[in-house]
C-alpha cells in the first residue's frame, strides 16, 4: 500500500502557535483566542490585514514551527502504515519562502526540522523516510507529484486539491475535516486520525 498525506493542518496543527503569534505582535486583542483559520479571518477583516496575516505565515511557518504541534492519533497511524509495510510519502504545497518575511526563513528546511525533531524522519522507528518528503511551489505541481507516486490513498485537508481536473482517479481520497456536509462526493470526510486509521487498516 503507498499512501501520501499533505502536511501543512494535516499532519501538524498551528492553531494555538497562530493565536500566541498573533498575541505577541499585538494583532489581536491581549487575551484572545481562536484557531488559525479565526486569526486570519479577524486580520483580514482589518485595514492592513491581509499583509499582517502573510507576515504572521510567514514568521509561523518558519521561526516559530516549533510552536506547533502534531495531530493526536497521526503518530499512530504512522505506526500502523509501519506494521503494514505500507510506503508513506508527504507531499505538499509550500514555497521555500514566505511572502513578507524579512528573515527569508526557508520554511521546506523548517518544516524538515520540525519532522526530525517530532521523530517522524531520521528516527530509528520512522515509518518515513526523509527522500519521501515532497515540498512543492504550486498545487498543480503538487497533484503531478502525487500522481507520479501512484498513490492508493492520500490525506489533506484542501478540498482544492482532490478537486484538480487531474487528480489521479484511482487513489483513494480522504479529506481530512471537521467541517459539516455537504462535501464533494468524491472526498471521504474523515474529522481525526483515529477514525482514519480504523477506516484504512480496519478489516
Amino acid at each position: 500500500m503507498r499512501i501520501g498525506i499533505d502536511f501543512d493542518n494535516t499532519i501538524i496543527c498551528y492553531d494555538k502557535v497562530f493565536a500566541a503569534a498573533a498575541r505577541q505582535r499585538g494583532l489581536v486583542p491581549e487575551g484572545w483566542t481562536g484557531l488559525k483559520t479565526e486569526v486570519r479571518d479577524f486580520l483580514r477583516s482589518r485595514a492592513g490585514g491581509e499583509l499582517a496575516w502573510q507576515g504572521l505565515q510567514g514568521y509561523v511557518y518558519g521561526k516559530g514551527i516549533g510552536g506547533a504541534e502534531i495531530y493526536p492519533g497521526v503518530r499512530e497511524f504512522l505506526a500502523s502504515c509501519r506494521k503494514a509495510g505500507a510506503s508513506v510519502f508527504i507531499v505538499s504545497h509550500k514555497t521555500r519562502f514566505g511572502h513578507q518575511d524579512p528573515d527569508r526563513v526557508d520554511l521546506r528546511e523548517a518544516a524538515r526540522g520540525w519532522l526530525k525533531d517530532e521523530g517522524l524522519i531520521d528516527a530509528a522507528d520512522a515509518a518515513l523516510a526523509a527522500d519521501n518528503v515532497y515540498f512543492e511551489d504550486t498545487l498543480a505541481a503538487k497533484v503531478e507529484r502525487l500522481a507520479s507516486l501512484e498513490l492508493d490513498i492520500f490525506i489533506d485537508d484542501l478540498v482544492d486539491v482532490f478537486e484538480q481536473p487531474h487528480f489521479p482517479k484511482a487513489t483513494r481520497s480522504i479529506l481530512f475535516t471537521q467541517s459539516r456536509p455537504p462535501h464533494p462526493a468524491h472526498c471521504e470526510p474523515i474529522a481525526t486520525w483515529a477514525d482514519i486509521s480504523r477506516g484504512v487498516f480496519a478489516p
